[in-house]
């Protein structure tokens, strides 16, 4: 069974035939801060736009959705076209204009008028929304089922990957975890064997040294960040579980998970701690770029 949480990245199509026309529509999407559907439509069909674009949004919650409209006839009603008389002359007035500025006599192919943009256009009535919508809207949410489709299927093998990704993290977590209970006793026998070189046979203060160890204690603890990061992650996990869109509380994770790995590196003060540090860091980086692609 697929997973909910989707990609922001995807493709459909679908297809609605009716009313002498068949209409096809392609979606693509890709990753966005919000919600954005741009919707392309042949001309003369701008009424579509946005129900077009209320559909798709029904269906998704984040990413640019690019939507390409076709619609092709299928009946045999007769065709015309008109030509737009004062835009010819238009263009006659202006060229000769033109000639007369240049010195140049008025010679052209009077054929090339047809040519020009929009002189010669398809006789077609105005799109009637009412009696067309229903076939165009089949082809949207078809288009839209396989586009989704498509997401979850992305977001799936996004949603392995992170999991594989926090549980690394975690390792590497606890592995800072092991450490900084270490660290304190190391500097204890290091202190207590530099005040012992520096006194020689004069008796070490023990409880001025237990002070010194205390004040080290309280500025490398990192108790607090490390059981934040363990619930960071471990709300992270619920988010890859969720039945909605989670891309953008898992972004705040991110950023937090990073703020507590900063942390520990600036508190800790050991270079082994440092070094698994710079190893969380870099996990972390690889899961904010990921987390990018969700939904």
């Amino acid at each position: 069974m697929l997973r909910l949480v989707k990609s922001m990245t995807g493709y459909g199509r679908g297809e609605g035939l009716g009313a002498g026309k068949k209409f096809t529509v392609e979606m693509k999407s890709v990753n966005h801060r919000f919600c954005e559907v741009v919707v392309r439509y042949p001309r003369g069909w701008a009424a579509i736009e946005d129900k077009v674009r209320s559909l798709v949004q029904s269906g998704v919650a984040r990413g640019r959705i690019d939507v390409f409209i076709n619609i092709e006839d299928t009946g045999e009603e007769a065709k015309g076209v008109k030509v737009d008389k004062g835009l010819a002359l238009a263009y006659y007035n202006a060229m000769r204009e033109l000639a007369g500025l240049l010195g140049q006599p008025l010679e052209f192919d009077w054929t090339q008028i047809a040519r020009w943009p929009d002189v010669i256009t398809l006789d077609q009535e105005e799109a009637d929304l009412e009696q067309f919508w229903p076939y165009l809207a089949q082809a949207v949410n078809i288009a839209l089922t396989n586009l989704v489709r498509m997401r979850e299927q992305e977001g799936a093998k996004l949603v392995q990957d992170l999991e594989g990704k926090f549980s690394d993290c975690e390792h590497i977590t606890n592995r800072i975890k092991e450490r900084a209970h270490l660290v304190v006793e190391e500097y204890r026998q290091r202190l207590q064997q530099r005040v012992q070189q520096l006194l020689g046979e004069v008796p070490v203060d023990e409880a001025r040294l237990a002070m010194e160890i205390a004040l080290l204690a309280e500025r490398a603890a990192i108790d607090e960040e490390l059981v934040r990061l363990f619930s960071h992650y471990q709300e992270a996990r619920l988010c890859l579980k969720a039945r909605e869109p989670v891309g953008r509380k898992l972004d705040f994770l991110v950023q937090e998970m990073n703020r507590e790995a900063n942390t520990i590196g600036s508190k800790a003060g050991d270079l082994t701690i440092s070094k698994l540090v710079v190893e969380l860091k870099t996990e972390i980086e690889k899961i904010r770029e990921q987390v990018q692609n969700l939904e």
